[in-house]
């Protein structure tokens, strides 16, 4: 019976990511058409859901991770030790759960915001501060908050109460074992195999138009349809090979192997650009992000500039949700042993200050180039970070690791990716065949495609795709902190 769920998983999510793949290269008009009505209707009718969810994720997990009498429970049996060390689990698990979006907005963000902002003049000292708080506010605790609530609940019930390693396990305490693993079930796990792919799909292409970029930038190499195809087909055939060699071997080493790529660029950028200036962005946006979190979270800006909001922080949250399932899987496949409490300070506190040191390096050297330069660099996103790197001593030098940094990351998100999906689709498995993340390796990147090529507005589609991707989730994301609490209430009483 478990193996027949699994199988119709499979089928069902295979036929919908291929039609939408056939549509989105065979039909662009139509496809784009319906992206942007899509995109209208969620922004213009639920930006503050998402608001009001993601801050509500990061209360959650302050409350359950520091605060309850949960945080001691450990994740898995009570004498369960962790699987990885703690330097190779953070690795892993920020590799994954923020990869390439890190080197992709990295500069282009801050230059956005420095260029364009809210209530400030253009290149202003209000315009700085604007651009470093709002990159802050994107990259900061929310969506770290958002992977922890489900990692945690999948986490708990996949290795504290032995269920499957499923999204649709969360519901089995609100639910009852048998209407979670029937049809409901099968629903929920269809949906964040969809949302796993649109989510993934959205970074792999935003890695793609960048390592195009930076290929035309430092070797003239040019951007078209035909570069973004062989660099697609070149990474999926290293991730093919990392998947092949398993958890342990491929995406263990590819974490690491990011995690010092990404510290040497950021420490090379820092020495390179205005150090003091850097450091008192972090200090400065650090103290303005803890006074104004929560205005800034619940901000939707009511009565103007819905259509920015919409663009950059709905957008966000929607991107952040539609990852989840992935990242919260990966996640809590790798975190069995840690004590809730240590497993809230390693996904939530650990990550989002690594992106506030990154933001403020990256942001820093493109606010320092001034505002001639910002406008020079937003009119591409995909080649921002490279033309702020040509303002410095060494420029092409960094660009060149910044361009390996991409590939490394890409083939572990996508790595992570398949390995998560083979999971989802084969009932859970822990280790799940090669043969179905095969499949799924070479879908998602098909899917990343079509969303590129099947557009006039390639980097639209793929935040669509992800908005879109990502709403029913927020549901299921609710739910999942329910169905916690109520599981850890009834262990609780059962002692």
């Amino acid at each position: 019976m478990e193996k027949k769920k699994g199988n119709l998983t499979f089928v069902v999510s295979l036929a919908i990511v291929a039609v939408i793949v056939i549509w989105g290269l065979f039909l662009p008009a139509s496809f784009e058409k319906a992206g942007n009505v899509s995109f209208k209707f969620l922004v213009g009718n639920f930006g503050w859901l998402y608001s009001l969810v993601m801050t509500s994720f990061v209360v959650f997990i302050l409350w359950i991770g520091f605060f309850s009498k949960f945080r001691n429970v450990k994740l898995g049996p009570d004498d369960s030790k962790p699987e990885y060390s703690t330097i190779s689990w953070f690795a892993m698990l920020f590799s994954a759960g923020m990869g390439i979006g890190l080197v992709f907005w990295g500069v282009a963000e801050p230059m956005n915001f420095f260029a364009a902002p809210i209530g400030a003049d253009p290149g202003s000292a209000e315009a700085a501060k604007f651009a470093i708080n709002k990159a802050f506010l994107h990259w900061g605790l929310q969506p770290w908050a958002n992977y922890a609530v489900l990692a945690l609940a999948l986490a708990y019930m996949q290795f504290r109460q032995n269920k499957p390693a499923l999204v649709s396990s969360i519901f089995i305490p609100i639910l009852g074992e048998q209407k979670a693993r029937g049809g409901f079930g099968t629903f929920i796990d269809i949906l964040a195999i969809f949302a796993t792919i649109a989510g993934v799909a959205t970074s792999l292409g935003l890695g793609a138009l960048q390592i195009n970029s930076g290929l035309n930038f430092l070797f003239g190499i040019p951007e078209n349809d035909t570069v973004l195809i062989i660099i697609v087909a070149i990474v999926t055939a290293a991730f093919m090979t990392s998947a092949v060699s398993g958890l342990d071997k491929g995406i263990k080493f590819l974490s690491n192997l990011n995690v010092s790529i990404a510290g040497l660029l950021a420490i090379s950028v820092l020495m390179i650009g205005p150090t003091m200036q850097i450091l008192d962005i972090l200090v400065e946006g650090l103290g303005n992000y803890i006074q104004f979190l929560p205005s800034n979270s619940l901000s939707v800006d009511a009565f103007a500039n819905k259509g920015w909001y919409g663009g950059w922080t709905t957008f966000y949250w929607a991107w952040w949700i539609a990852w989840a399932p992935f990242t919260a899987s990966f996640i809590a496949r790798i975190s069995r042993g840690r004590t809730i409490k240590q497993f809230c300070t390693g996904v939530l506190l650990a990550p989002t200050l690594a992106s506030f040191v990154w933001f403020s390096v990256f942001g820093g050297i493109g606010i320092n180039a001034g505002l001639e330069v910002a406008t020079e660099a937003i009119k591409s996103t995909s080649t921002a970070l490279f033309v702020v790197l040509q303002q410095y001593p060494m420029g092409s030098l960094i660009s060149f690791i910044a361009i390996v940094l991409l590939c490394t990351f890409f083939v572990t998100s996508a790595d992570s990716a398949t390995f998560v999906l083979g999971m989802m689709s084969t009932d859970g498995n822990p280790n799940p065949p090669v043969s179905r993340k095969v499949v799924w390796g070479v879908l998602q990147s098909l899917l990343a495609l079509a969303l590129m090529l099947g557009s006039s507005n390639g980097l639209g589609m793929l935040q669509t795709m992800s908005l879109v991707a990502a709403f029913p989730f927020i549901f299921i994301m609710i739910a999942a902190m329910i169905s916690l609490v109520k599981a850890l209430n009834k262990e609780f009483a059962d002692k």
